[in-house]
């Protein structure tokens, strides 16, 4: 009797009410292909220690102390030189030869070698140009570690220190971003501008960063704990209406456009106030490219179909036995032998029954207890 109730209990039947109208006003349903073609990422709403950070502009420069000058200490003309712009060299390498002055057959010549290990930035002579010892040569810098300088405005100085982490990047070097403590600031503010510098030593090993180069900072003041964040590149539409798509948890390939309640903001994450639960997947990448999507490539009634594995109106609701015998392609026989009171279901109740009272009539009757025998 168990078994035949939990059949009936499992008989498909038709739920009339349609999914929230607005919910769905804001759906876009992609098909597999359309999700690849725009590279749809996703990351989860979470809490986590949101970072409060100052951001500053400033550039790539080479390491105090490590930039060198050649010069001759006496007067001549250059006679043989070896150096080539923008090439490594190691200290003590032979780097140009001059020939003095001094009187002589031949006149005497002397070799300038590199005075450090490091790259030749520039080179001011050509073979036969005269110099004298307040000529310039040549420059070498070492970019084995370089200096990445911030130029904070002044109203924030109070908030920087010693050992605050930033993270910078550096467009002309791509992705990811270097990170590294800072290490000292200006002694005094720059009147023209009014920001004070703030120096964070960078190794470069592969010589990505080159002096000159733009930089981008975030420095770290202080951590929030417990606060709910999403990527700072999910968010979507203007300061004034923040929003995000949000990942369907039941339709496949579906993303839902949700307003949010954004607080603070830094170079990585945005704190949401309101709009999203813990474990929400909103969209990272591709977000933008949805927002122009429309509907999608894949109808409501054709996402709702495919998952719940029976047939829906075009607003989503479940079809009536009704509707699903109007439906084309659909034989009217077959819709109403899969209704609850459709004559198979009649047939079907009856025959387990049956079945139930001829296993319950055949089960053999049981033994009576044993009477015990009376005590002597």
């Amino acid at each position: 009797m168990k078994r035949l109730l939990l059949l009936l209990a499992c008989a498909p039947f038709s739920l009339a009410a349609a999914p929230d109208p607005a919910k769905l006003a804001n759906t876009v349903i992609l098909d597999e292909t359309a999700v690849q073609n725009l590279g749809i990422e996703t990351a989860e709403a979470e809490e986590t220690a949101f970072e409060e950070t100052l951001f500053a502009l400033g550039h790539i420069a080479v390491l105090p102390g490590k930039s060198a000058v050649l010069s001759s200490r006496i007067p001549g003309r250059i006679h043989s030189l070896l150096a080539r712009p923008h090439v490594a060299v190691q200290q003590g390498q032979e780097l140009l030869w001059i020939e003095s002055r001094q009187p002589g057959d031949p006149p005497p010549v002397i070799m300038l070698e590199a005075p450090l290990s490091g790259l030749i930035s520039q080179v001011h002579v050509a073979p036969g140009q005269p110099v004298t010892p307040d000529t310039p040569l040549l420059e070498i810098v070492d970019l084995e570690t370089v200096e990445a300088a911030a130029a904070v405005p002044e109203y924030l100085a109070a908030k920087l220190q010693p050992g605050q982490v930033a993270r910078i990047r550096v467009p002309a070097a791509g992705d990811p971003p270097f990170e590294a403590p800072l290490v000292h600031l200006g002694a005094a503010v720059d009147p023209a501008s009014g920001t004070l510098e703030a120096a964070f030593h960078l190794p470069n090993p592969d010589a990505r960063l080159r002096p000159g180069m733009r930089a981008e900072f975030s420095i770290v003041a202080s951590q929030r704990p417990g606060v709910m964040t999403i990527p700072r590149g999910a968010l979507q539409g203007d300061p004034a209406n923040r929003f995000v798509f949000v990942k369907d948890y039941e339709l496949p390939n579906a993303f839902v456009k949700t307003p949010l309640l954004i607080g603070a903001l830094n170079d990585q994450s945005a704190e949401v106030l309101s709009g999203l639960l813990p474990g929400d997947e909103v969209v990272v990448r591709g977000a933008y490219s949805l927002a122009f999507a429309g509907k999608g490539s894949v109808s409501l009634r054709e996402a709702l179909d495919a998952a719940h594995g029976h047939p829906h109106n075009e607003d989503g609701s479940e079809m009536s036995k009704e509707q699903q015998a109007q439906r084309p392609g659909t034989s009217s026989s077959n819709t109403e032998s899969n209704a609850p009171d459709s004559p198979f279901w009649k047939i079907a109740t009856g025959l387990l029954a049956a079945l139930l009272a001829l296993a319950t009539w055949k089960r053999p009757p049981a033994s009576p207890p044993a009477l015990s025998a009376p005590p002597a």
